[in-house]
């Protein structure tokens, strides 16, 4: 089903993404985890696409498992920076034989050492275009981004090439990770200025290990709030407490995002099944 149609259904709602395994090694306990959430049963789940397209079969097969063996409408992520058209064709014809019709149409990063000239891809929105050429009945999500994009001159630059996006053919957004609930209110008002209508489902991360800061903000390009420093220096160094506090913090920005209408939130689970069950335990009657 399409992930578009079943939001709609649903006065709230909250959906987990999920990466694939990297190795064949990893691959039980990355696929254990994903099934723990998918039991949950969220509105919807997603599954990741490594860099170059290194997990691409592993995406495939995850998605397969988590949807047509767990019951959980999957959307499988799909970046075009270092893939030919060909390749991209096969994946489409991959997901669409397993059933999978969403699909988040990412650029996705640039290896150190690319070149660009020589690829059939440079943006996202021409693999939107191929996407829709393709199958026009496929459900296709795109990255925002409330702190502007890394690689844009400017926000006003960035919101103009997302409104690209859009016009191409996406049915909803999803944001990147952020920690201040206001920057994301003032980013819809700029979205919704430059005409893109488009539901936009935040993206929220429970941050609930110390450790995962730097690296998550260098990624994202978030800033973190002298609150959420606090929390950090008071907790960082008890795992429990920091998981608890983390949690918690996040709990709170989804129900202040509810509260000023936003109606589905989507949370970035890092594939911990004990931190998307406190999630959603807390949030039991409003999700009800």
């Amino acid at each position: 089903m399409k992930i578009s149609e079943i939001v709609e259904q649903k006065q709230y709602s909250v959906s987990f993404e999920v990466f694939p395994p990297k190795t064949e090694d990893t691959r039980e306990s990355v696929e254990k985890a994903a099934r723990e959430i998918a039991k949950l049963k969220p509105a919807f789940m997603s599954v990741t696409y490594g860099a170059g397209g290194g997990t691409s079969e592993y995406t495939a097969a995850l998605a397969d498992d988590l949807q047509n063996g767990m019951g959980v409408p999957m959307m499988a992520h799909l970046t075009c920076i270092t893939s030919s058209r060909e390749r991209i064709r096969r994946q489409l014809e991959q997901l669409k034989s397993k059933g999978i019709e969403n699909i988040l149409a990412l650029r996705g990063d640039i290896p150190e050492g690319f070149e660009l000239k020589e690829q059939s891809y440079h943006h996202a929105v021409e693999l939107v275009r191929d996407v829709k050429a393709f199958d026009p009945g496929f459900c296709i999500a795109g990255a925002c981004y409330p702190e502007t994009h890394p690689d844009a001159p400017s926000q006003k630059e960035d919101i103009r090439h997302l409104k690209e996006k859009v016009d191409a053919g996406m049915d909803f957004l999803i944001t990147q990770m952020f920690f201040d609930n206001p920057v994301f209110y003032s980013y819809m008002y700029k979205l919704r200025e430059a005409g893109i209508t488009v539901p936009v489902h935040p993206g929220i991360m429970p941050i609930v290990n110390a450790k995962q800061v730097r690296r998550t903000l260098k990624l994202s390009g978030a800033s973190l709030p002298e609150r959420f420093r606090r929390i950090l220096d008071a907790f960082g160094d008890t795992p429990e407490a920091m998981r608890q506090a983390g949690v918690a913090y996040a709990t709170d920005q989804i129900v202040d995002l509810f509260a000023n209408g936003i109606r589905t939130v989507h949370v970035y689970s890092m594939n911990n099944p004990t931190v998307a069950r406190m999630i959603l335990e807390n949030l039991s009657d409003i999700l009800k």
